[in-house]
């Protein structure tokens, strides 16, 4: 059945209109994307063949584009899409850390990440600089590793934050691995850092692990 001669209750378009985009399930959301099927197949069908082959829609967004393009009803052109609407999406939620303290928009500050990290197979240390306010003045990716370990410097956190003339900071690092479990090692370097900005009356709120749809916080678990 073509999707237009589906009751409008079960249009994911209509849905959204009605219900917004949360009510949605990953295939519908994908369906409308896509706008349309294959012969035989509308949307909604190619979208649900589509996350078995990819397995979820994760790894559908984050798929390099010559395995994108190799599946039917993708191509180039969905390819640029996806990836403007991806980058749309990681923009407005750095204006949004901007505006306000990130300790009013705690979730705000945990989807930022997580898309900030979607795409990366390689381990990356970030350091969210922040105001006297906790606003963002600036997002920057200080280390890059391998894909299971990074080389931090913490001399290298306060010199840029000397530079940004941040009053306090957020830590964060991504596991590519997919578990946001810490290593004895991330206990280690976030020690050394809070100890080195404490001597620049710098403070460190927060340090994220970042893993695959999951996020810890040392914060929320009074390791800082």
């Amino acid at each position: 059945m073509i999707i237009p001669q589906m009751p409008k209750t079960e249009r994911p378009r209509e849905r959204l209109l009605q219900q917004g985009a949360t009510v949605l399930s990953d295939a519908e959301l994908l369906a409308l994307f896509l706008r349309t099927g294959l012969p035989g197949m509308n949307a909604i069908a190619l979208a649900h063949q589509l996350l078995t082959v990819f397995d979820s829609l994760a790894n559908l967004v984050k798929t390099d584009c010559l395995t994108f393009c190799q599946q039917k009803g993708l191509g180039p052109a969905k390819f640029v899409l996806l990836q403007a609407a991806m980058e749309m999406a990681k923009r407005c939620l750095a204006y949004q850390l901007k505006q306000e303290s990130v300790l009013n928009c705690p979730e705000t500050t945990r989807h930022y990440l997580q898309n900030l990290f979607y795409h990366t197979q390689r381990e990356l240390f970030l350091v969210l600089f922040l105001d006297n306010q906790h606003r963002v003045l600036r997002s920057e990716t200080l280390f890059a590793g391998t894909f299971n370990r990074a080389a931090i410097h913490p001399r290298e956190v306060v010199k840029a934050a000397l530079t940004y003339n941040a009053a306090a900071l957020i830590l964060a690092h991504n596991h590519p691995s997919g578990v946001a479990e810490p290593s004895v090692a991330d206990h280690h370097i976030t020690r050394l850092i809070v100890q080195a900005c404490d001597l620049i009356e710098v403070t460190v709120l927060d340090h994220f692990i970042v893993g695959h749809g999951t996020i810890l916080s040392f914060a929320e678990q009074g390791w800082i």
